[in-house]
């Protein structure tokens, strides 16, 4: 992808990274599943806008065009927006309503851009005015701790959905395939990769790969040898 990228990481606990760039020419990249959402903000031809563009549970083709600037801020597991619950925008995006030239519509106020500079304290806004939230049940089911046992099954699956618009599995399924790339990436053979992370055999970590990198492990491990 012709992307020249900025990214850091977030001093605030709602936020896992603040990444800016822009593109510097026209084609397709391969995006692959996505688990976190993001607040994006988008300017081209001298026009800007605001996005939240959620978790996506496949792979998929992502066009771009030249002379795009992107900021984006990726929310950490767990952090939802009350009132737009991200099963509203998974495997897609809102555009949040302009307020002036330099300014966005959320809940009835209007709010400043954030910068890659100032991103952290916007956040930070956002969670004092009740905007952002975060529920610790989704860190504690993904590191396999017991959430109580006032919790039932059924409400932790809620409370989890509500706040990821995932489920568990989907998660689990999409970190594996991306742990799986990464040591093909690193240039572990391909059967070892099956047997570390679990995978039945190789067409069973061929499907996954495909279905959320975009890629079969034989193309990840040719770009490794190619590097």
């Amino acid at each position: 992808m012709s992307f020249i990228v900025e990214n850091r990481p977030s001093d605030s606990s709602f936020v896992e990274t603040v990444m800016h760039g822009h593109t510097a020419g026209d084609g397709v990249a391969i995006r692959p599943a996505e688990c976190n959402w993001h607040m994006v903000l988008v300017r081209v031809d001298g026009q800007t806008q605001f996005r939240v563009v959620g978790p996506h549970t496949t792979a998929g083709e992502l066009p771009y065009i030249a002379g795009v600037e992107l900021l984006w801020i990726k929310l950490k597991l767990g952090t939802f927006m009350p009132h737009l619950p991200v099963a509203d925008f998974r495997d897609g995006e809102i555009a949040l309503p302009d307020a002036a030239s330099a300014s966005f519509w959320l809940k009835g106020s209007a709010w400043q851009f954030p910068t890659y500079e100032n991103a952290d304290t916007f956040v930070s806004k956002l969670v004092r005015q009740g905007m952002l939230n975060h529920d610790p049940i989704v860190a504690a089911v993904l590191q396999g701790q017991l959430a109580g046992p006032e919790l039932a099954a059924r409400t932790l699956r809620h409370r989890f959905q509500h706040a990821t618009g995932l489920s568990h599995n989907d998660i689990h399924q999409i970190h594996r395939a991306q742990r799986a790339a990464a040591l093909l990436q690193h240039g572990v053979p391909i059967l070892d990769a099956v047997d570390e992370l679990g995978y039945y055999d190789q067409p069973h970590l061929t499907r996954a790969l495909k279905r959320w990198v975009g890629h079969t492990p034989a193309q990840i491990a040719k770009l490794h040898a190619g590097m």
